[in-house]
């Protein structure tokens, strides 16, 4: 092995991702072997480091190889069960590259580990009486799973999504139910499977598929119904510019407006009021002032943003009432909403209470809405100065980026007064340009 194989070797083994893409770039072997005497591309499917399997597949690493026990690395990301795992090790055009008795192996081997459950075949292939240990842990940035361990072997519990993304990826289409199915046996929207299966369904555009779907909004379970609405906001995210576009896009506002009114469910209504907005539903309004009241605050969260502006003045008086609203949530969205408004008197108050609401996240969308809003009284500029002294940084931010939105001749104070914006939150926040678009107005150029 040559020095620069054990470097990537070393840098597999600790899921070194930029250090792997550098020795790669730098002529290091994909397929060179750890110190199992394994490629490492088995490293990293068994540590479930999917951007290391990433980075490897794409230099050239073969996930088709036979290893002693008769496994390849592709097989075993499957019964691993990471979607992103298998994601990251399919390599391209699977289809093309696989002899259909491979496929068959590969499919069969999913779907037994979905069908039987990964602490249920742990328990058969280790012997190990148990018990199995099961913790949540993050897949992606977006996705959860259960790892199960028992005997030395883990194993997470996203077959079903594999399943799925191998029957996609060799173009075999799934029943609908079959994949709704799929994507509610966990009970988490946030689960892999989940995702899965809907991402292939916004995929496969058809009437046929549309249909089976969207009846399942019908369902007496809330949780086939919540995956449909999450399954048209797929749709309207990936869609825009493909063909019938405009035909789903109808679809879906039909389907939207006569849903809305007999859903019961405060997590799916909510699910759909944003949807609503999402879509530009033409009667949103109307929609959000029939919710105003709603006994579930997630629900009630959703309604200043389904509200025209300029407030009409029933959209006008909903939001004051919704300032008022014992929910925290509630309160952040209304304030948001009036913010952007030319206040009365009433408003103003109402604005400047939250400001000083008891919970922080309140008094931050408050502080935002009213240094971005129409408001240019002396007495919202003074409210603004006298937050430069918030222990917050991110209210003093909103503070500094207020004033330079009004010109005050105060506003280099107030940017040092918010600190250094060492965050990554800050990083494309929009605010911290304030003061120098400020000097680009206020301060003679050369």
């Amino acid at each position: 092995m040559t020095e620069r194989d054990a470097a990537l070797a070393a840098a597999v083994r600790v899921g070194d991702t930029a250090r792997v893409r550098d020795l790669l770039g730098a002529g290091a072997d994909p397929d060179a072997a750890g110190e199992d005497g394994l490629p490492v591309l088995c490293t990293a499917v068994a540590a479930f480091a999917y951007e290391v399997a990433e980075a490897l597949v794409e230099a050239g690493a073969d996930p088709d190889r036979e290893l002693p026990d008769g496994t390849t690395p592709l097989l075993r990301a499957i019964e691993g069960g990471s979607p992103a795992v298998f994601e990251a090790t399919l390599g391209r055009e699977p289809r093309l590259r696989l002899a259909p008795e491979r496929r068959e192996e590969l499919l069969a081997a999913a779907r037994g580990w979905y069908e039987e459950g990964p602490a249920t075949r742990l328990c058969r292939l280790t012997a190990d009486p148990g018990p199995v240990r099961a913790q949540a842990v993050p897949e992606r940035e977006y996705g959860t799973l259960t790892e199960h361990t028992l005997g030395g072997r883990r194993v997470r519990d996203g077959h079903g999504g594999i399943l799925t993304g191998l029957e996609w990826a060799f173009r075999i289409l799934t029943p609908p139910a079959e994949l709704v199915a799929r994507a509610v046996r966990h009970g988490d929207p946030e689960h892999a499977d989940w995702w899965a299966s809907e991402w292939t369904l916004s995929q496969r555009r058809s009437a046929e598929t549309w249909a089976e779907v969207v009846a399942f909004h019908r369902h007496p379970d809330p949780l086939p119904r919540l995956f449909v609405a999450d399954v048209l906001d797929m749709h309207a995210l990936t869609g825009a510019s493909t063909q019938h576009a405009g035909w789903y896009h109808r679809e879906r506002l039909k389907l939207l407006g006569t849903w809305v009114d007999v859903e019961d469910d405060a997590v799916v209504l909510a699910r759909l009021l944003r949807a609503l907005v999402d879509e530009g539903f033409p009667e949103a309004e109307a929609v959000g002032l029939r919710h105003a009241g709603h006994a579930d605050a997630r629900v009630r969260r959703e309604v200043p943003g389904l509200l025209d502006r300029p407030l009409t003045p029933r959209a006008a008086g909903a939001v004051r009432s919704l300032c008022r609203d014992p929910d925290a949530g509630v309160r952040a969205a209304a304030a948001e909403s009036l913010g952007g408004e030319a206040p009365s008197v009433e408003d103003r108050t109402l604005l400047l209470a939250l400001l000083v609401d008891a919970d922080p996240h309140v008094a931050r969308r408050a502080a935002y809405a009213i240094a971005r809003g129409a408001d240019r009284s002396p007495e919202t500029t003074e409210a603004l100065v006298r937050l430069l002294d918030a222990e917050d940084q991110d209210i003093r931010l909103s503070a500094a980026y207020g004033l330079a939105l009004r010109d005050d001749p105060g506003t280099p104070a107030a940017y040092a007064r918010v600190g250094r914006l060492d965050g990554s939150e800050y990083e494309h926040d929009h605010r911290a340009d304030g003061l120098w678009r400020w000097k680009l107005r206020n301060e003679p150029s050369g």
